[in-house]
């Protein structure tokens, strides 16, 4: 009997959670998604990513600019006031939570942030094809699922390997930024790209500072009110 067809032999960058969206999230895909949500041709699963597409930057946001990538960027709170924050910055979000992605949508029109886009997509596969190689100047992955549970650690984004696809994808002297309230996940985020010969740290001591560019979101409370360390890891891509 042949094996069954698998879409994927990484883990997804956050799984897909699209319960019933509210008349306003409706009308951020109806009115706002030709603006911000990035058309992306599909292989076989719904948020994978054709194999053979690329995004042309410059032809995108309509010019040369410094980008700045989030994976798993939520509910967008801290892409957004990055956006409005720095319009001489051009940024995406990569997130597969399409009630996140309605919301994102209208704070985005809110601020009048055009400087930002969206890609309802899986991660990995964002940074293996999709993106031009060196294409991002900083990389953003701030609270992902942590799946905590012993026999799940095996599906967390940042592990061996990811370095390598983040390497790909950014420019040298890129930055990659990472946040978790998990301490055995910033144990393992630490490890794993210390181990990247690509890689080299960009603070010292054992963690880096908060990013003050990263605004206050629902996740880092939670994790604040529960009484867990917020762990910050900033690494530069070598030269």
């Amino acid at each position: 009997m042949p094996e069954p067809r698998t879409f994927r032999d990484e883990p997804v960058s956050f799984v897909r959670r699209s319960g019933r969206m509210s008349q306003a999230q409706e009308r951020a895909f109806a009115e706002l998604a030709e603006a911000y949500l990035l058309d992306l041709p599909r292989a076989e699963a719904w948020t994978s990513v054709h194999p053979d597409a690329r995004l042309d930057v410059a032809a995108e946001y309509g010019r040369r600019a410094p980008l700045t990538v989030e994976i798993g960027s939520g509910q967008g709170h801290a892409i957004v006031a990055a956006a409005s924050a720095h319009p001489e910055r051009d940024f995406l979000a990569v997130e597969v939570f399409r009630a996140g992605l309605a919301r994102t949508m209208l704070d985005a029109d809110r601020a009048g942030a055009k400087n930002l886009r969206l890609a309802e997509a899986n991660a990995p596969e964002v940074l293996e094809t999709f993106l031009p190689a060196g294409a991002i100047d900083e990389l953003w992955i701030f609270f992902p699922d942590p799946w905590h549970k012993k026999k799940h650690t095996k599906r967390r984004m940042v592990r061996d390997g990811f370095p390598g696809m983040a390497a790909r994808a950014l420019a040298a002297d890129g930055i990659v930024r990472l946040a978790t309230d998990w301490e055995d996940y910033a144990l393992q985020m630490r490890e794993v790209f210390d181990s990247d010969p690509a890689f080299e740290r960009g603070f010292d001591g054992e963690w880096a500072p908060r990013f003050d560019g990263r605004v206050m979101t629902a996740f880092e409370r939670k994790g604040k009110e529960k009484g867990r360390a917020i762990r910050d890891l900033t690494y530069r891509r070598r030269v």
